[in-house]
C-alpha cells in the first residue's frame, strides 16, 4: 500500500514542479498576450510577472500603462500604446515597438488601470530602477521613494542595501529603511531609526520626523531623541541658509563690481561724472544679443565671442563721448553730469530706434545651466559662479594692467596729480581718453555678464548707475581694492536685509547707512594718500 502511495506523490511532485518551470518560463509575448483578459483584480499579479522578466520593453509597458496609453484589438487581440507625437495620434506594437497604421473600422479597447493598478505600477518600476545598473537611474529612483517609503517592500530595501556599493545610494537607502522603522511601534527601532536619520537634511525625512513628533503616544526617550534630531537639522538648515545668502550676495557683488569698476577708473582720473556709464552697460548686453542672432549656431561659444565684441563696442563708443564732448568740460563737474545724462537719454533712444523698446532675451549656453548641488538644502547655480570667478578675473586683470603697463603707469600718475604728471610729458587728453574708453569697455563686459541675468533692454542700465556710483564713494575714490571690498559688502548685505524687510526697503536701509557712513568718512573705506592729497 505503501509503494502506490509514494509512486502517486512523486508524479504529483514532479507534475508540480513541472508545471512551477513552466509558470516562471513565461516569455515576454505569452504575458502581453495575456493583457486583454485582465481586470484590476487580475492585472497586478500579471504585472509582478511582467517585472521579473528580463526584458527592456517591460519598462516602456509599465510606463504606458501607467499614462493609460495601453489599448487591444478586440479582434486580434493585438496589444498596442497609441500616444499623439505633434498633435498627431501615433501607434506602436507592443511586442515589435513598431510604428503602425492606425486600425481601421474597429474601436480600440483599452487596457483600463485604476489608483490601486497605478500605485503597484509606480511600485514595480521603483523596484525595477533601483537595482538598474546605471547610478545616476539608482539614485533618481531612491530620491523619489524617499517621498512615498511605502512603494518598496522592506525585504527588497534590505536586499537592495547589502548590494549597494554607492555610498550617496546606500544613504539614501538606510534613510528609506529608517522611514520605514519610524512606523513600527517598537520604542528601541524608533530610536535607532532617529539615530540614524541625525544631521539628514533631505526635505522629506524631515517632514517625517515633523509629523511623528505631532503624535500624542509617543514614548519620552523617543520624543526626546526626536526633538534633539530636528533642532540639529535645523541648525544645519540655518548654516546653510546664512551660506547661500552670502553666495548670492557675493554674485550680486560681482555684478556691481564689473559695473563700477569702469566708472571707479574714470572718476578717478578725470573727476568726471558719467551719467551714461549705464548706456555703456546696455551697449554691451545688445552686443551679446547682436551675436547670438548673427550666429544661431554657436551659442555655446556666443559669450566668449561677445565679452572681446562688447568691450571694443562699448570702449569705442566711450572714446567718441570722450573726443566729442567731455574734453571740453574738464573742470566742471556739473556740467559734465548734465551732458552725460543727455547722452545716455539719446543712446537709449537710439537703441529703442534700432532694436525696439521691448525687451531682448539672450540665451544662455549649456555650460551655464543648471546647478552644483552642495546637499539637500543648498546648490550653486553654475551661471551666478561663473559669473564670480569671471568677475574676480577682470579684476584682478585689471590690476595687473594698471601695475605693469606703461599706460597703467600714465593713468595713475593722472589720478594722483594731473599737474605734475603733464609736466613729466604725459599727454594727459589721450591719457583721459584712453581711460574712458577703458572703463566703459569693461562696463560693456558687465553687460554680457547681466545678459545671464535678466532681460536686454534700453533701461537695463539705469537699474545700475546709482548702485555703480554708492559703490564708488564707498570704496574710495579710484581705488580698485576699495571697489572690490564696497561692491560685495553692498552685495551679501542686501542679500541679508532683503528676507527681513523686502528688497525696496532693504536699498533704502543701504542708503541711509552709506550717507551715515559718508558723513564719517568722506573719502570713502580706501581715500588716497600722498601729498597731492
Amino acid at each position: 500500500m505503501v509503494k502506490p502511495f509514494l509512486a502517486l506523490f512523486f508524479v504529483l511532485s514532479f507534475l508540480g514542479m513541472a508545471f512551477n518551470v513552466g509558470a516562471e518560463e513565461q516569455s515576454f509575448e505569452e504575458l502581453v498576450a495575456e493583457l486583454p483578459d485582465t481586470n484590476f483584480k487580475t492585472l497586478p499579479a500579471l504585472l509582478d510577472k511582467f517585472a521579473e522578466q528580463d526584458d527592456p520593453r517591460t519598462a516602456i509597458l509599465l510606463t504606458n500603462l501607467l499614462g493609460g496609453d495601453v489599448y487591444y484589438h478586440p479582434r486580434s487581440q493585438q496589444v498596442i500604446t497609441m500616444t499623439k507625437v505633434q498633435g498627431e495620434r501615433q501607434f506602436i506594437d507592443v511586442l515589435t515597438s513598431e510604428v503602425i497604421a492606425e486600425p481601421s473600422g474597429v474601436r480600440l479597447r483599452k487596457v483600463r488601470v485604476n489608483n490601486s493598478v497605478r500605485s503597484h505600477i509606480r511600485q514595480l518600476q521603483a523596484q525595477q530602477n533601483i537595482s538598474d545598473s546605471n547610478p545616476d537611474v539608482r539614485l533618481k529612483a531612491v530620491k523619489n521613494l524617499l517621498s512615498d517609503v511605502d512603494q518598496i517592500s522592506p525585504q527588497l530595501l534590505a536586499n537592495r542595501l547589502q548590494k549597494e556599493q554607492d555610498s550617496d545610494i546606500h544613504a539614501l537607502l538606510s534613510a528609506i529603511a529608517a522611514l520605514h522603522e519610524l512606523d513600527s511601534g517598537d520604542e528601541s527601532k524608533q530610536l535607532d531609526a532617529i539615530n540614524t536619520l541625525r544631521g539628514n537634511l533631505q526635505p522629506d525625512v524631515r517632514i517625517a520626523l515633523m509629523q511623528l513628533q505631532q503624535r500624542d503616544a509617543l514614548p519620552e526617550t523617543v520624543r526626546d531623541a526626536l526633538n534633539s534630531t530636528l533642532a540639529g537639522i535645523e541648525t544645519q538648515r540655518k548654516w546653510y541658509g546664512w551660506a547661500e545668502n552670502i553666495f548670492f550676495g557675493v554674485s550680486m557683488g560681482s555684478v556691481l563690481l564689473l559695473a563700477a569698476i569702469g566708472l571707479a577708473i574714470t572718476f578717478g582720473v578725470m573727476g568726471v561724472i558719467n551719467m551714461a556709464h549705464g548706456e555703456m552697460i546696455m551697449l554691451g548686453a545688445y552686443t551679446t544679443y547682436v551675436i547670438q542672432q548673427a550666429f544661431p549656431g554657436l551659442i555655446e561659444y556666443s559669450l566668449l565671442m561677445a565679452v572681446p565684441a562688447a568691450f571694443l563696442v562699448s570702449g569705442f563708443v566711450g572714446i567718441v563721448i570722450e573726443r566729442s564732448v567731455i574734453q571740453f568740460l574738464k573742470g566742471r563737474p556739473l556740467e559734465t553730469l548734465l551732458a552725460t545724462f543727455g547722452i545716455s537719454l539719446i543712446l537709449q533712444q537710439l537703441v529703442r530706434t534700432v532694436f525696439s523698446p521691448l525687451n531682448r532675451q539672450v540665451a544662455a549656453p549649456e555650460w551655464m545651466s543648471g546647478s552644483l548641488q552642495i546637499n539637500p538644502v543648498f546648490s550653486v547655480t553654475y551661471n551666478r559662479l561663473y559669473i564670480i570667478l569671471f568677475s574676480l578675473t577682470v579684476f584682478f586683470a585689471l590690476m595687473i594692467f594698471l601695475k605693469k603697463s606703461s599706460l597703467g603707469l600714465h593713468v595713475r600718475a593722472v589720478a594722483q596729480n594731473r599737474d605734475m604728471a603733464r609736466a613729466l610729458s604725459v599727454k594727459s587728453n589721450w591719457v583721459d581718453a584712453a581711460t574712458f574708453g577703458l572703463g566703459s569697455g569693461i562696463a560693456g563686459v558687465a553687460g554680457v555678464v547681466l545678459s545671464q541675468l535678466t532681460n536686454v533692454g534700453p533701461n537695463l542700465g539705469q537699474s545700475y548707475i546709482i548702485d555703480s556710483f554708492l559703490v564708488v564713494v564707498f570704496g574710495g575714490v579710484a581705488s580698485l581694492w576699495g571697489t572690490l571690498v564696497s561692491a560685495m559688502t553692498l552685495g551679501i548685505v542686501n542679500k541679508f536685509l532683503e528676507p527681513v524687510t523686502g528688497p525696496v526697503l532693504a536699498t533704502i536701509i543701504v542708503l541711509v547707512g552709506l550717507v551715515f557712513f559718508i558723513q564719517k568718512r568722506p573719502m570713502g573705506l580706501f581715500p588716497q594718500k600722498g601729498r597731492a592729497e
